[in-house]
Parts: C-alpha cells; structure tokens; sequence
C-alpha cells in the first residue's frame, strides 16, 4: 500500500490510505479482499495458539508449585512471570512509539470499546494494584532474613508492569490498529495470556493468608496458655513471623486488603485487550460510526432511585457493622444473621424487577440490532462467564450446608443467600443482554431537550440573582415532570428498573471489594471442604463476582440510556 497525506482517525480512509494483510500461505488468493479475510483468520489462529501455549507453561508451573514444593517453588513462578511481563512491557513500549506513530496506524477508532467505566476501573483497581506491590515490597523488606530478594525484585517489575499497561489501555483501547497486524495480535495475546497467569497465582497463592493464619492460631493459642504446636502445613511459615512493629502490621492488613483488587485488575485488563485483539485489521464503514452518542440523563425516573438509594444506605449500614464485628477474634452470629438477611430482603427485589424488565422487553416493538459488535459481544460472553464465579460458589455452599445441618438459622439463612444468588444473576443477564440488543430509538421531543440544554448552558454563563436561581430550578423540575409524563409506560418501567439495579450492584459491588466476604469467614463451608481447597473456591470465584456486578453497572446504564 501507498502512503497517502494522512487525516483524522475519526474520518473515513480511503482505500489508498488501507493496509491489507498478507500471509505467506493465501499470496496465491484470487482477490485482495479474499486475501485478506484468509490472512485476518491465520492472524487471529496463530496469535491465540501463542497465547494458549504460554497459559499451559504458566499454568504447568504454578500447578508444580502446588503439588510439588520442592522441586518448583513460589520463585520459580515468579521469575517466569518477571519474563513475560518485561517482554510485555518491550512490546507496549514499541507499540507506543513505533507501532501507533506509523502514517495510517490508527484509522478507525471503535466508539464502543473503552467506554469511560471499564478504563476507569482499570485506573482505580491499577491503582490498588500498585499499592498492594507497595505493602509486599515493605512487607518483605522487614522480614528480609527470612524471604528472598525475589519477593522484592517480583513486586517492584510489577508496578512499572501495571503502571505501563494502564497508561496503554486509557489511551490506546479504542485502536483498530491497521499496521503490523501479526505482531499486534501476539503482543496483545501475550499480554493476555500474562495477565490470566497474574489471576491464577492470585487465587492459588496462599503463602501470606497462611502465614497471618498460624499468628492468629498462636495468639489464640497464647490467650489459652497452650503450648505452642505448630501444624504441618505452617512449619516454615512461623519461621517468618511479622515482628511486634506497628508498620509490618500495616503492610500485612493492607496486602489482605487489597489483595482482591489485583485479581479483578487482571480480569478487567484481559477484556479490554481481548477487544483491541479483535479490533486489529478491523474497518469500520460509515453506518456503524454513531452521530449521536447518548447522554447519560437523570430524566424519567422516580422509584428507581429512591428504591435504590435506600438500598445503598441500608447496606452501607450493614457492611460497617459488618466490618466492626468480623474483624474481631471471634465474630458473633449475629452480624452473619444481619448480612444474610439483608441480601435475602434486597436479592428478591432485584430478581423480580429483572423478570418484569424482560416481560417489558417482550412487549416493546423494538427491533433487534443484528450488527456485528465486538464489544457487545465480548459483553454477553463477559456476563454469562463473570456470573458463574458466584453460580459455582453458591453450589459448593448448597452442597456443604444441606450436607451439615440446614435447619440451624445461620445454615438455613446461607443456604437461602446462595439459592437466590444464582436465581438472581440469571434473571439479571437474561434483561441485560436482551437490553443490549434492543436497537435505539430517537426519544419523543429529542429537539425540545437540545434547546433547552442550549438555553440552559448560555444561561450558565450568566450571573444570577438569588431570584433568578430559584425560578430556574423551578423551571428545571417542570421540565424534568413533563418529561417523566412524557414518556411511554414502557420506557418509564425500563428506566426504573434499570436504574434500581444499577445502585443495587453497586453496593452488591462494594461489599466483597471491600473486606465483606462472610462464605469465607462464617468457617461452615472452610469446615466442610478444608481451608485450602476453600481458599481457591472463594478466590476463584469472589474476583469474578465482583467483576460481574461491577460489568453489570455498564450494560445496565447502557439498557437505561438507550430505554
């Protein structure tokens, strides 16, 4: 291809200005177009054949470490996963300053991927992130007799690691990279598939969980005046004990506390680069470019937020008190009884306004949207998969609770909690996803709004009076009235529900990010299944529940934006 004089990546190219891919077995292609379909394809194979091969090595290691101690250790897989994040940091750093600089690089950007909610989470759970390598890093410092230069050597690549890839994915998420197509592909892939490896060392990797364990267990022991024995499975861990420093005590709490933060980090990452790896090659013709991109507007809802605001204060409530009695040695029954019932009161709620959306749904005469998206794609696939974290979690505990004693409250209380959690998440992504496919409609009086945001911004610009202002915010909830009266039932419904649920899953979205996690303190099913086997159930499945309902705010704003 040609270099032409280069324009803004928002306007469409010209064929002149487009990079066709090659690949060395379709050169004999009849057609440039069927050339570059069969080269897109053998791209796509052989990128996400690099990235499995590096998940099986890292998974094969990390499973070593598990099963055999000795022969791999913990700095085995540390060491590997310092390798494959300074190659994919050598890789975002060309495709920084190389790659993306290139005349035509970037000629279409995709307007859905990258919306401003998921590259915020990736600053925000980035950011905890970075803290968390802080704490380890300080942690081991203090204890350096004890741990190897590589619990600091490992901590440290990883801030610049996520420092780098967070400062990419704010600023490069929406590329439909036009040049280098393979080598994108496996940069991307190979970020993928370190990421993945990040997430499942976080979950499996209970060293320091283990080790805050048997002090806990000895300062029990202590207060019992027992002898102190120590079980086989900490014998090097109480070698290693955190010195009666009020700082180590700091570092220790803040890794237990961020820890959940660095898996949805991983997680989040992994979307958003899956989507890039997709937009690679991709061009997107004149009617898949929106001219209007809708607003988020607090107009035509009531209930919904007054419903939804009363939850969020009641569970703040409930998670301090929560907060203030789990920490304690030895938690009472009762702020578990507290937790419970109050998801069993609000998961009802959420799961009969899902199954009336859907019913409101059916009814409406909207028609599909059929294009193809790979962002909406990536959406369903991300929901149904995110949900199975708390779907499986909840059937592990039915299992456990109807196995010991279902009649004891506590028990009969949990085992209501996990029946309506998976109850929940299906009515919620049936009316999500149906929502996301709901093509948009122009709303009634679209040309009133635009003016009175017009008069009202020239009207900003203005000094008023005390007089003034209160006419104006008289005026203001007149309009917001009309347009409430305005709008079709349907819609009206829509918009309700949608906003009901959106502040439903955000405190259902701060409780467990934030140190709630009660299927892991209540001991019923770590009695059960054993503290191990436990502790990978919950970290496997608590990142992706928290995953889901921070994804299911963004389809759920977007289900009321486009009601």
């Amino acid at each position: 291809c040609h270099h032409c004089k280069s324009k803004s990546a928002s306007s469409p190219a010209d064929t002149s200005k487009i990079h066709y891919e090659k690949f060395w077995l379709y050169r004999h292609c009849s057609s440039v177009q069927q050339r570059d379909r069969q080269a897109q394809k053998a791209g796509q194979l052989f990128s996400g054949l690099l990235a499995m091969n590096v998940v099986f090595l890292g998974s094969a290691f990390i499973s070593s470490m598990i099963f055999n101690k000795v022969a791999i250790t913990l700095a085995d897989v540390w060491i590997l996963l310092s390798i494959l994040k300074v190659l994919c940091l050598f890789w975002i750093v060309y495709y920084l300053l190389g790659t993306s600089r290139q005349p035509h690089a970037v000629l279409y950007r995709d307007s859905h991927a990258g919306a401003i909610w998921i590259r915020g989470s990736v600053l925000l759970f980035g950011s905890c992130s970075i803290l968390l390598n802080v704490f380890q890093i300080g942690y081991s410092t203090i204890l350096i007799h004890c741990k190897s230069r590589v619990e600091i050597v490992f901590p440290s690549i990883g801030i610049l690691f996520i420092c780098t890839q967070a400062y990419f994915l704010w600023h490069h998420s929406k590329d439909c990279i036009q040049v280098q197509h393979n080598f994108t592909r496996c940069g991307l892939m190979l970020t993928i598939a370190t990421n993945l490896l990040l997430w499942l060392l976080a979950v499996t990797n209970d060293t320091l969980h283990i080790e805050i364990e048997s002090q806990l267990r000895e300062v029990e022991r202590r207060f019992a005046g027992k002898a102190p024995s120590h079980p086989h499975w900490c014998n090097d861990t109480t070698l290693c004990t955190c010195p009666n420093m009020t700082i180590c005590k700091v570092f220790q709490k803040g890794y237990i506390l961020l820890y959940p933060f660095n898996t949805e980090y991983c997680l989040v990452c992994c979307s958003v680069l899956y989507v890039m790896w997709k937009n690679v090659g991709r061009r997107i013709s004149h009617h898949h470019i929106p001219h209007t991109k809708p607003k988020f507007k607090l107009q035509g809802v009531v209930f919904g937020p007054l419903l939804g605001t009363s939850a969020v204060i009641i569970g703040a409530c409930v998670f301090m008190m929560y907060q203030i009695q789990a920490t304690s040695l030895v938690p009472s029954r009762q702020v578990f009884v507290i937790y419970y019932s109050y998801y069993i009161v609000l998961l009802p709620l959420m799961s009969v306004g899902a199954v009336i959306g859907t019913i409101v749904h059916a009814l409406e005469k909207k028609e599909l949207d059929t294009l193809k998206n790979p962002t909406r794609s990536l959406d369903v696939v991300l929901l149904m998969g995110a949900a199975l974290g708390q779907i499986g979690m909840s059937y592990f505990s039915i299992v456990a609770l109807v196995a010991t004693d279902p009649r004891d409250l506590l028990n009969s209380l949990a085992l209501s909690y996990s029946v309506l959690i998976i109850f929940q998440n299906i009515t919620q992504n049936i009316f999500v996803i149906d929502g996301l496919h709901r093509r948009r409609i122009t709303p009634p009086g679209k040309e009133e709004d635009t003016k009175e945001e017009q008069n009202g911004e020239v009207y900003s610009q203005r000094r008023v009076s005390v007089l003034e202002l209160g006419q104006e915010i008289r005026k203001a909830s007149l309009s917001y009235i009309h347009t409430y009266s305005n709008l079709s039932w349907k819609r009206r419904v829509l918009r309700e529900i949608s906003f009901f649920l959106v502040l439903c899953n955000i405190i259902l979205w701060v409780m467990p990010t934030f140190g709630a996690h009660p299927i892991f303190e209540n001991g019923m099913e770590r009695s059960f299944y054993g503290y191990s086997t436990w502790f990978v159930i919950v970290n496997f499945g608590l990142p992706l529940g928290v995953f889901y309902r921070m994804h299911s705010v963004g389809g759920l704003l977007e289900v009321y934006v486009t009601a």
